[in-house]
């Protein structure tokens, strides 16, 4: 990585890490306080996390997603995105809760990256490679918040069934409410995704069809296509769709991870 990316990257990081200590702190103490210092921290956090990654991809003369390290920074930057736009349409403080933690992780990760030298894979300087790229993460950064809200909509539930609701309960959004966050974050991820693929399939041709990140790629589109199906047709919701957005969730961190972030023939 570049030492001025590097720089804006540990700035972020240092940001990032008041969001993390605001949701630990709301999980040991059950209450939410320190809310509007976290989200103007995570707010200027995103303002250098993108100063980071356009220098980065500066200093290295291509799109900055030629390791897992850089991987994680762009697709924690897209979670933080989505999530700010997913507070100002809902105003839920709890979903911050998952947000904040994933982001400073991704971020630590992204940290910890060596200096990589500039690959001379011709399809790296592809613009069609950004665009794959960009929109798979963001497929899979809207997924992730499908997947917190699926989260939160079990513990709901959980709570909801009791006699006695913890006071975290009360800070919690309603179930309706969830299940509507739930569907859209999918509906969208579902939309990015496939997007993503037809990109990579204009780039790649029949070179893509055995490498092991596009097959899991297609795994994941066909869990969330049978989710959008199962929904309108017989009507999943609730507890069945929070669990089937779970197990879509890790097939779609799954295939994000595998083979370090990209794929093998373009290490080539």
């Amino acid at each position: 990585m570049g030492e001025s990316s590097v720089f804006w990257l540990r700035v972020t990081l240092g940001l990032y890490s008041l969001g993390l200590a605001h949701a630990l702190l709301t999980v040991i103490r059950r209450r939410q306080r320190g809310f509007s210092p976290a989200l103007a921290s995570f707010c200027v956090a995103a303002v250098f996390h993108l100063v980071s990654i356009v220098e980065e991809g500066l200093a290295i003369g291509s799109f900055p997603i030629l390791n897992i390290y850089q991987s994680s920074s762009l697709i924690g930057l897209l979670i933080t995105i989505l999530f700010l736009i997913a507070y100002w349409r809902y105003k839920y403080e709890s979903l911050a809760i998952f947000i904040f933690p994933i982001v400073f992780v991704l971020t630590l990760i992204a940290s910890l990256g060596h200096p990589v030298q500039p690959w001379q894979n011709p399809v790296l300087r592809s613009s069609w490679l950004a665009v794959h790229v960009v929109l798979a993460l963001l497929g899979y950064a809207a997924l992730f918040l499908t997947c917190a809200a699926s989260v939160m909509y079990l513990i709901q539930e959980r709570e909801l069934k009791s006699k006695k609701p913890r006071a975290f309960y009360y800070r919690l959004p309603p179930l309706g409410t969830l299940d509507e966050l739930t569907y859209k974050t999918m509906a969208v991820g579902f939309v990015l995704i496939t997007l993503g693929l037809v990109a990579g399939s204009l780039q790649w041709s029949r070179q893509w069809l055995v490498d092991e990140k596009v097959l899991l790629a297609f795994v994941t589109w066909g869990v969330y296509l049978a989710m959008i199906f199962t929904r309108w047709t017989i009507g999943w919701r609730g507890r069945k769709a929070a669990y089937f957005a779970i197990v879509g969730f890790c097939c779609a961190a799954l295939t994000w991870m595998v083979n370090g972030g990209v794929h093998s023939f373009v290490k080539r």
